[in-house]
C-alpha cells in the first residue's frame, strides 16, 4: 500500500512542524505546506493530497471558508481541521462542510494520529 500524502495548512512554522514530525514519524508523507488560505488552496488543487490537516484561522481566510472551496471545486481529499477555536458551532459548520473530524489544540500526537486514521476509514 502507498503511503497516504498529506498537505499541512496551518500560519504557525512550530505548529506545522509539530504536525508533520508526528505524520512523517508514522508512515505519513508529508507533500507540502501552507502558511495560508490562497496557498492552501493552491496546493491542494495542484497536488490533490490523501489529506489536508486545516487550521481554522489563517491571515487571509478562515479554514472553514477553505474547505467550502475545495469541497465546490469538487476535492475529495480528506479533511481534519485543527484549530485553538474550539465553539461547537464551528466544530458543527466544518463538520457539515465535509470536514471528516476537528481537533482542538493544544493537542497530543496520540489524537492527531487517532483523527487521521480515523479520516481514511471514513
Amino acid at each position: 500500500m502507498s503511503k497516504k500524502r498529506i498537505l499541512i495548512v496551518d500560519d504557525s512554522l512550530y505548529m506545522r512542524t509539530i504536525i508533520k514530525d508526528t505524520l512523517t514519524e508514522n508512515g505519513y508523507e508529508v507533500i507540502g505546506q501552507a502558511a495560508n488560505g490562497e496557498t492552501a488552496i493552491d496546493m491542494a488543487l495542484d497536488l490533490e493530497p490523501d489529506l489536508i490537516t486545516l487550521d481554522n484561522i489563517l491571515p487571509d481566510m478562515l479554514g472553514l471558508d477553505i474547505l467550502k472551496t475545495l469541497r465546490d471545486e469538487s476535492l475529495t481529499s480528506k479533511i481534519l481541521i485543527i484549530s485553538a477555536v474550539g465553539q461547537q458551532s464551528v466544530v458543527q459548520e466544518g463538520l457539515k462542510l465535509g470536514a471528516e473530524d476537528y481537533i482542538v489544540k493544544p493537542f497530543t500526537s496520540e489524537q492527531l494520529l487517532d483523527a487521521v486514521k480515523r479520516a481514511f476509514m471514513i
